[in-house]
């Protein structure tokens, strides 16, 4: 267990967003967070992330949200830059843990920040480019390279594959896929979550579900459910 919830509540602005929910991330599981607009994804998210704490519970015993050790979590904000005038480059780099240009360390991290730059579509001159010159998708962009080099333990995606292009989708598909940590992903794309994820997790009435498989196997569990659900409720009226 790397992180887990256990008869969490949440309620913002006093209102009901999560009702005693029991949840978990284990290891480096690429987790996929579905359910209606409004349910409470984002609120689950920021739950993860810090962001929010649970509900006062006196029925719970302990904390409420336990780690197995001291975690990194990181997510994509809604601000992401703060100095426009700061180069990529600038950016980039200083989130690399070595200063030292001729250390072997701080190579391995030039060399993957290359990658992940042209990974995403990028010209490698594009590094020098002020933040400011980019568009809005492409700032987005940026700010994702940055985090995937931080490789927080926990990494959150809010609609990770909004602004990319098939090619850079693909190519994201695959890096989530060895990427060492654990991630956690709220997407539309179906296509793009049955080749990433292990887990899903649905919300649904303020309940958390966990389904193991990709997307195409929660699916089809859930149509099991409802026809099951139908045929008990036909049996009832009868």
């Amino acid at each position: 267990m790397l992180y887990q919830i256990s008869n969490g509540t949440v309620s913002v602005g006093g209102e009901l967003i999560l009702s005693h929910i029991d949840f978990e991330i284990r290891g480096n599981e690429k987790i996929a967070v579905v359910g209606k607009n409004g349910a409470g994804k984002t609120t689950l998210l920021n739950l993860v992330a810090g962001k929010l704490s649970l509900d006062r519970d006196d029925r719970r015993e302990g904390a409420g949200i336990r780690c197995s050790r001291r975690l990194t979590v990181g997510m994509l904000s809604q601000q992401a830059f703060k100095d426009g005038n700061r180069t990529v480059e600038e950016e980039l780099l200083e989130a690399c843990p070595c200063r030292d240009t001729f250390e072997r360390e701080r190579f391995e991290y030039e060399r993957e920040y290359d990658t992940l730059f042209t990974g995403f579509g990028f010209p490698k001159e594009d590094k020098k480019k002020r933040i400011s010159e980019f568009s809005g998708g492409e700032q987005t962009k940026i700010a994702l390279i940055r985090l995937l080099l931080e490789k927080p333990d926990i990494l959150l995606l809010d609609e990770p594959t909004n602004h990319l292009d098939m090619e850079s989708i693909a190519w994201l598909e695959t890096y989530l896929l060895n990427y060492p940590g654990a991630v956690f992903i709220v997407s539309h794309d179906r296509y793009f979550l049955d080749k990433v994820v292990t887990k899903v997790v649905e919300i649904e009435a303020g309940q958390v579900t966990s389904f193991q498989g990709n997307y195409s196997a929660y699916a089809e569990k859930k149509a099991q459910l409802r026809d099951a659900q139908y045929k008990a409720y036909l049996n009832q009226q009868r």
